[in-house]
């Protein structure tokens, strides 16, 4: 688990036991069933572990002590130690699986959010179109995530809302909440401090680093951030927006802006690239030519990105479509390469 990883996982568990604060409207029942478990499980322990002590204490050999014979059975204490239980576990299945049921299906006329996992970053979709790669959502209103992945088994996981649900190649799933507070759970505990949201299923290298905050707005406010989203390319310069499309497109998970040229980014970095010349292996090639980084590699590097494979490096990277990334939008990313120093 890397540092940041650490500490954010320690900053949402330092107010609790084992949890961070409720902050969803399913988050209290899911709670009091853990803590039933837990402290059933703890009484039992302890019941257990007493009477073999004392029963140790009691029995164990002495000089000039004989065995004493075993009775073959207890037919009472046979059946209590069958009947409790049996009711126990009952009690646990009969409120989990209700429980359940209520948090595996969205309420009616929720508010649907597409969630689309790919490693190693989370793209959020709204219905007016707006994308964003950390979630947004209105507080005290029902909201249902569709999920998918790109790839491989993810995983969509908000503490403060105790909801988990897996993201499967290759089909929908869906988990919802209704957030009850605006205030999450990071340093400044301010009305703007947002949650945290983690994937928890372990999906290859950037696992750890695939995470993303969770943002609880009044409803006023979040229809005036969705509108703006939707429309970046309006609202902002087209250097703004291409530093936003290329957080949000997942660009900064395979490309370093520091000049690191590890091998724990897939991709080259890109500050200080621009006009620059770089040694490429060309598709079916095995001897690499010289190319200039400037619009017309930016672009065929986003829609045909295994044409030119840059030296050291190998294949991988995501084609974007059309549908995936505009024209528009394309031009807006070379906007901000182009400042990168």
């Amino acid at each position: 688990m890397v540092p940041e990883i650490g500490s954010a996982m320690y900053s949402i568990l330092a107010d609790t036991m084992f949890f961070p604060p409720e902050r969803s409207s399913v988050a209290g029942t899911v709670d009091g069933l853990f803590d039933f478990i837990y402290y059933l499980s703890l009484f039992f322990f302890v019941l257990v572990v007493g009477f073999m002590i004392y029963f140790v204490l009691k029995y164990y050999q002495r000089p000039g002590h004989t065995e004493t014979p075993s009775p073959s059975h207890n037919e009472a204490l046979e059946i209590t130690w069958s009947i409790i239980p049996s009711i126990l576990v009952g009690v646990i299945f009969f409120f989990g699986f209700t429980e359940y049921l209520n948090m595996r299906e969205a309420p009616e006329n929720s508010y649907e959010i597409q969630v689309i996992a790919n490693k190693w970053n989370w793209l959020f979709r709204y219905p007016n179109g707006a994308e964003s790669s950390d979630l947004h959502i209105p507080v005290d209103r029902d909201v249902k995530f569709l999920l998918q992945s790109q790839d491989v088994l993810h995983s969509f996981y908000i503490p403060a809302f105790r909801i988990k649900m897996d993201c499967v190649p290759g089909r929908y799933t869906w988990t919802w909440a209704r957030a009850t507070d605006t205030t999450g759970s990071g340093i400044d505990d301010s009305s703007h401090d947002p949650f945290h949201l983690f994937c928890a299923e372990y999906c290859g290298q950037k696992h750890s680093q695939m995470r993303a905050l969770v943002y609880v707005h009044e409803t006023a406010d979040f229809e005036l951030w969705v509108e703006k989203a939707a429309n970046i390319l309006e609202n902002n310069t087209p250097e703004e927006a291409g530093e936003i499309l290329f957080k949000r497109k997942g660009c900064a998970q395979c490309h370093s802006l520091d000049g690191d040229n590890s091998a724990k980014y897939a991709g080259p970095p890109l500050n200080g690239q621009w006009g620059t010349d770089r040694q490429v292996l060309p598709r079916g090639s095995s001897s690499p030519i010289t190319v200039k980084m400037d619009e017309n590699y930016v672009r065929q590097s986003i829609r045909q990105p295994n044409a030119e494979i840059v030296v050291g490096r190998k294949p991988g990277m995501t084609v974007f479509t059309p549908q995936l990334l505009k024209d528009e939008e394309i031009t807006a990313i070379i906007a901000y390469l182009k400042t990168l120093k």
